[in-house]
């Protein structure tokens, strides 16, 4: 049987979710691999098994909702909740801070699990874990698809991943890529940078 890794990588590369080749990051940054999770959630079957397979890092677990910051959480949240048969609900920004609208909100003793579909700094995590608690929920763990902290993301509950990408980030002046000549593109856009 294949493992989590193997399979969310299979499954990512042959839908297009996990590119390599050179890019250039928001950041600045040039690096060989690209993680475009949307790819995955185009597919309604493969993002249904891969999320069932994510939710079931947490069997055991009494797990009362599940919560995933807009956008990449959302669809994920939605899909890691109906494999836990529980419900599910999403954050967003608002004049730049994270909050619950939509009349979504956690109840004081829920039992919440966080998701996103890649953790790279963990920012946004760490900002739904601050609203779970401040309505007096209590986080039980964090999941995503694709870790790419290089297992460094620490939200201080049990944090599961399907696969963890270390990926390299070069500055232009240090890119091997770009001293071999081979093309960039900014991912988001067609034309080469």
């Amino acid at each position: 049987m294949q493992n989590t890794q193997e399979m969310a990588r299979e499954t990512l590369m042959r839908l297009g979710a996990l590119k390599q080749g050179h890019f250039r990051l928001t950041s600045g940054l040039h690096s060989d691999r690209y993680m475009q999770c949307a790819a995955l959630f185009e597919s309604p079957k493969e993002s249904e098994r891969l999320c069932a397979a994510l939710a079931e890092k947490f069997a055991g677990k009494k797990i009362d909702l599940v919560a995933g910051p807009a956008l990449g959480g959302i669809i994920m949240a939605y899909e890691v909740a109906r494999a836990l048969g529980v419900p599910n609900i999403f954050s967003e920004r608002e004049e730049g801070k994270m909050t619950f609208r939509r009349g979504f909100h956690v109840e004081a003793g829920q039992k919440v699990l966080v998701v996103e579909d890649v953790v790279t700094t963990g920012g946004s995590v760490k900002e739904v874990i601050g609203l779970v608690r401040a309505a007096g929920g209590e986080v039980v763990g964090v999941g995503s698809v694709v870790d790419r902290s290089g297992g460094k993301a620490d939200f201080g509950v049990p944090f599961h991943a399907l696969m963890t990408l270390d990926a390299t980030a070069w500055t232009e002046e240090n890119c091997p890529l770009c001293r071999e000549g081979v093309p960039i593109v900014k991912p988001g856009s067609r034309k080469v940078s």
